[in-house]
């Protein structure tokens, strides 16, 4: 199963300038609940904002650099070979960004585990829209603004159709 894992603003913003807009840490919480233990595919850039790979996954970066190499990660040079690389493995892989590989990647897609942030944001990557004929709610969960939490956001979980 592929899963695009994401957090997207009310107007379709997910970063801006290589890097999150926003600090919400239960959806850090569960975007480690959901990952840890799978394959993850990221882009160079993602990889770069985070600086680091993510510990208890396999972490694989797309890049069109031939020479790009960083400790505790496997590369590779189109989504579907990140993808083709992920499902020798596990059954369950997540591609968790950016904006283009999200766009890639998104025909693979059988599940997108989105956080809509109640709140729009200025920013320069945008998350593809996603159409009701082609995708189903299974969950949802809302979580208002607290101390931790600037904004308010919810947990939705979309099924393709």
């Amino acid at each position: 199963m592929t899963a695009l894992v994401v957090a997207v603003a009310d107007n379709g913003v997910i970063g801006g300038e290589n890097r999150l807009l926003w600090h919400l840490p239960l959806d850090l919480k569960h975007f480690k609940q959901l990952t840890q233990g799978h394959p993850i595919v990221m882009g160079r850039k993602t990889y770069e904002s985070i600086g680091r790979p993510l510990p208890n996954r396999r972490n694989i970066v797309v890049t069109r650099q031939a020479d790009w190499q960083a400790a505790g990660c496997e590369t590779a040079a189109s989504v579907p070979q990140a993808l083709e690389l992920a499902r020798t493995t596990d059954e369950q892989m997540f591609v968790i960004g950016g904006g283009e590989i999200y766009r890639q990647a998104l025909p693979a897609a059988d599940v997108v585990y989105l956080t809509e942030v109640h709140h729009p944001f200025e920013g320069d990557v945008t998350f593809p829209d996603l159409t009701a004929s082609e995708w189903r709610e299974e969950t949802r969960q809302r979580h208002e603004p607290d101390e931790k939490h600037a904004y308010a956001f919810s947990f939705v979980t979309l099924r393709r159709r």
